[in-house]
């Protein structure tokens, strides 16, 4: 594939004025998404909105589509360090390991650990990046839509149309949901009728259940997704949504509801019955899935990766003896550079978790053993993952307690206990998360870098940058948000025992405090004293991700492991390789996502396969195929950017605490069916109806 400009043309890419706005949206992305974490355990791609912002500014200033293309690399790279610091750092909390956040000991191993983490992840990328972004079976749907968004901006012309007349819809539609105009969910619980049958002998169970039915995620941004990854990847997946939400999760509540629910109990106890046997029964299975399907995935990429390493150390030897030039499209750092990058990593999670967790050297050691191969086979599935699916779809979490199950099980090993052993394991587990966050997202940079004509090395370098800033500055947004709720409850309890004539409050350890001794306490003691559920693990700061982190951490080192679950997991998993599915990492991935998201991704899929029948139906030609390839990507990309850049900027609106929802519980569902429905016909329409004249030249393909 030709690069959109040639390795011999070297324009203007790292420059100062595309690392400093790179450096501002990675920051601002970056705090944006670590707020949308910890309140609903999700994260927006910043890719899109990167590229959006990153085009509009560097256009103003007359720039060139690679000083873009560098702006857009750094300023997404804050949201997967975001997504590896909300997911790990509270649970230091949440466990105890840390009774105050705020202090400067705690703000020096937070960005170690975040810094660490990053510059793993980069490091491992540049090592995988020549063997991933090269792979044909690896489509890159949100990379192919991100490059699509610069190539429209430098062409201008009809393709500009399609993609930003796709990111009004898509805005439209997200700023309705948001507003919350309409209903945007349906959930119906389908009860079965109440059995009794015999299990042993003479023994009976009363048994009763039903299956929770869901509709597709109202998410332009999900369906441009499916569109770009096809139908039969988009099937794959939501093949594992079916068999958590039609198979596991009815049989598992249909024997445990007589236990658990009285009998006549109301539809939403079902439904919370459903998601808890979801997420700490399903989802762990689903985990077990992931731990065989990341292996098998890793032996099948065996001889790819092993040739991409042995090249990358070849093309510096070749480097060194000066007999051998690498294009500058295909030049990543240094091979001794990332050796150093590695060994450092290694360093500082040997010196956090021996001098700041003060468990022993030899403990240590492994440790950062145990974290730079764990960081690798990550990094790998992390790619791969992003490959197929994009980023935003990809299972940071999953694959951070896959991470935590098996530094645990080492910890436990080699006999630490207590709140040291806790602390370890956390310490390792968040450094691999943000190294697998962090080598998903810019390996994804990265294609769309390859597709644009990128300088691999220089984008390594601007992300470098990008994840030291990051690293130093979230912890702010961390702190006042944690900080901020406890304040905000600690006001609110204190005004109600005021209005009490309460004079004096007993904390848990049996001092006693006067309201006004109460309102001088830091936080983390304020909520102590008052006994409040606030900042992280609370209901307003759910943090769900951390929280189960900090549960499994606890739960393994103390002897309290679910390890029934993960191993029916890895049973299915091996399964899966028997009957030769074609991912069992897909399907595993599609157990754990939420169903509504797997089905809005499929329903994308599906409405690709419709454009792929309606051209063969009207006899298009090669040429006319392409041109409707390349439009339904561009529609798709302008969906994805719409719903991206309104996501964020109510996330904004969230942040300072701007009322702007119309109704509280809307209802018109049908409205939602309406846009779907709408939507469907409009990225099956504009590609058919613009695939031009059967005589007409063959555009570049949009299909990498």
């Amino acid at each position: 594939m030709q690069p959109f400009v040639p390795s011999d043309q070297n324009l203007r890419e790292f420059s100062l004025r595309a690392v400093l706005i790179g450096l501002v949206m990675a920051v601002v992305l970056g705090s944006a998404n670590a707020y949308l974490g910890l309140k609903a355990g999700m994260t927006i791609a910043a890719t899109y909105p990167a590229a959006v912002i990153g085009m509009a500014l560097i256009k103003l200033m007359k720039g060139t589509i690679l000083e873009e293309n560098m702006a857009r690399t750094v300023g997404s790279i804050g949201e997967s360090v975001a997504a590896g610091a909300i997911f790990t750092v509270p649970a230091f909390v949440i466990s105890g390991i840390w009774p105050k956040f705020f202090t400067a000991g705690n703000y020096v191993t937070s960005s170690l650990i975040m810094f660490a983490g990053g510059v793993l992840g980069i490091m491992f990328v540049a090592l995988l990046r020549r063997v991933m972004v090269e792979d044909a079976e690896l489509p890159y749907p949100e990379s192919v839509a991100a490059a699509e968004i610069h190539k429209a901006g430098a062409r201008g012309g009809s393709g500009t149309k399609f993609l930003f007349g796709a990111m009004g819809i898509g805005a439209a539609v997200q700023a309705l949901v948001q507003i919350s105009v309409f209903a945007s969910t349906w959930e119906k619980f389908a009860a079965f009728k109440t059995t009794t049958i015999n299990l042993v002998g003479t023994w009976k169970a009363k048994v009763a259940g039903g299956m929770l039915l869901s509709s597709p995620g109202i998410s332009p941004a999900y369906m441009g997704v499916g569109y770009i990854i096809g139908p039969k990847l988009g099937a794959l997946n939501f093949s594992g949504g079916i068999i958590a939400w039609g198979l596991l999760v009815p049989i598992i509540t249909y024997f445990l509801a007589p236990g658990v629910l009285p009998e006549g109990a109301p539809e939403g106890d079902w439904i919370a019955l459903s998601y808890s046997v979801w997420k700490f029964i399903v989802r762990p299975i689903a985990i077990g899935g992931m731990l065989v399907g990341a292996g098998f995935t890793l032996f099948k990429m065996r001889k790819s990766l092993a040739t991409g390493l042995t090249r990358s150390v070849s093309d510096v030897k070749k480097a060194a003896a000066g007999d051998h030039v690498v294009d500058r499209v295909n030049k990543d750092l240094p091979f001794t550079y990332v050796l150093g990058g590695i060994g450092f990593a290694a360093a500082v999670t040997f010196l956090v978790t021996w001098k700041i967790f003060h468990v022993g050297g030899l403990v240590s050691f492994v440790a950062a053993l145990v974290m730079v191969i764990l960081g690798f086979f990550f990094a790998a599935i992390s790619g791969y993952l992003v490959g197929i699916m994009g980023s935003s779809n990809n299972p940071i979490s999953g694959l951070t307690l896959t991470a935590l199950v098996v530094t645990a099980l080492v910890m436990v090993m080699l006999g630490v206990k207590g709140q040291e052993g806790v602390a370890a394991v956390l310490g390792v587990a968040a450094i691999v998360c943000v190294s697998a966050a962090v080598a998903g997202e810019m390996l994804q940079d990265l294609k769309a870098g390859h597709i644009l004509g990128g300088t691999p090395w220089r984008m390594e370098m601007g992300d470098i940058l990008g994840v030291a800033l990051a690293s130093v500055v979230l912890f702010i947004p961390l702190m006042v948000l944690h900080e901020g709720d406890i304040t905000a409850q600690g006001t609110k309890r204190i005004a109600e025992l005021t209005a009490q004539q309460v004079q004096t409050v007993t904390a848990p350890d049996g001092k006693t405090y006067t309201l006004d001794q109460v309102k001088q306490l830091p936080a983390d003691q304020k909520k102590a004293v008052l006994s409040l559920d606030a900042g992280f693990g609370s209901k307003q700061l759910a943090a769900p991700q951390a929280g189960l982190m900090a549960l499994l951490s606890r739960g393994i080192v103390e002897g309290k492991m679910a390890w029934p679950l993960i191993i029916v997991g890895m049973m299915m998993g091996l399964a899966f390789i028997l009957m030769q599915v074609k991912s069992p990492m897909l399907v595993s991935v599609g157990m754990y996502l939420p169903l509504e998201t797997t089905f809005a991704i499929f329903l994308g899929g599906l409405i690709k396969g419709a454009v792929e029948m309606f051209g063969a139906k009207r006899g298009l030609n090669e040429a006319q195929k392409v041109r409707v390839e390349n439009n339904g990507v561009l529609l798709a990309a302008g969906l994805i950017a719409g719903e991206a850049l309104v996501g964020l900027l109510f996330a904004s609106f969230a942040f300072f605490e701007v009322k702007y929802k119309i109704f509280a519980n809307p209802g018109m569902f049908w409205i939602s069916l309406l846009i779907l429905a709408g939507i469907a016909i409009y990225l099956v329409k504009v590609p058919l109806d613009n695939a031009g004249e059967a005589d007409e030249p063959a555009p570049p393909s949009a299909n990498f």
